[in-house]
């Protein structure tokens, strides 16, 4: 795959779309890092201080991955439409000149509400990752630091966010294959899309693949969340150092 890609377009393609890719994170990565610790924190003060049910940490990773991702929609649907661009035949490259072009152009060309083509499934694939990879965290690390109370918290939270980095690529990638399907889906000669909704190419997804089919590229696909897993939740711990939020 790596072959490929470089002989397609050289070193630069490996980074094709990293505009729109930072923008998304700008957008979806702060917000849903942020309600999820804002909610957090608000269930425990219902719990007087007490650490959060596993109830609780779904509900908040749950609201906080639909809204982030929600909002940030248009610059996901623009990232995946750049880097599928030089899969398609010629004739029918989008070529956009970056995210400000293909948010301008997706908006021009097929109507402002086009921004949130396959939102139901960027949704569904966000809430997915946000309670695989925020869950596994937080009940890995409260249970390290209960076992292991004299231990380093930062070798504890890498360690908590290493498997985190397992859980979130094993549970979210099924929701990125069909997202991504949705997303750069083009009308065929008589006008009809490939797949008329999530469920749909779901099913179509099953059917032609098999169920197995969902995790296909699972290890490309880890190497990319993990360290993103890995890297945004040490991060979000020094952020919540700064605001006093860490116990």
């Amino acid at each position: 795959m790596a072959q490929e890609i470089y002989k397609n377009g050289g070193v630069k393609e490996f980074y094709k779309g990293i505009d729109a890719a930072l923008m998304r994170q700008v957008v979806y990565g702060t917000l849903r890092l942020g309600i999820y610790f804002n909610l957090i924190e608000h269930f425990k003060k219902q719990n007087n201080g007490a650490n959060t049910s596993i109830g609780q940490k779904a509900a908040a990773s749950f609201t906080a991955g639909c809204l982030g991702s929600f909002v940030g929609n248009p610059m996901d649907l623009s990232l995946v439409r750049m880097q599928a661009d030089s899969t398609l035949p010629e004739a029918e490259r989008r070529n956009y000149n970056g995210v400000f072009d293909a948010l301008k152009r997706t908006a021009a060309e097929e109507g402002v509400t086009a921004l949130w083509k396959g939102a139901v499934a960027t949704m569904a694939r966000a809430s997915a990752l946000n309670m695989a990879m925020l869950i596994s965290y937080d009940t890995v690390r409260e249970k390290l630091t209960a076992s292991y109370p004299e231990e380093s918290q930062f070798k504890i939270q890498v360690a908590s966010s290493m498997l985190s980095g397992v859980a979130t690529s094993c549970a979210s990638l099924p929701f990125d294959n069909i997202k991504t399907k949705v997303q750069k889906q083009k009308a065929g000669p008589d006008g009809v899309l490939p797949y008329k909704s999530i469920i749909d190419c779901l099913q179509k997804s099953i059917a032609r693949e098999g169920v197995t089919g969902l995790w296909t590229g699972l290890p490309t696909y880890y190497f990319r969340i993990a360290p993103h897993a890995v890297i945004t939740l040490l991060a979000a711990e020094q952020y919540k150092k700064m605001l006093g939020l860490s116990k």
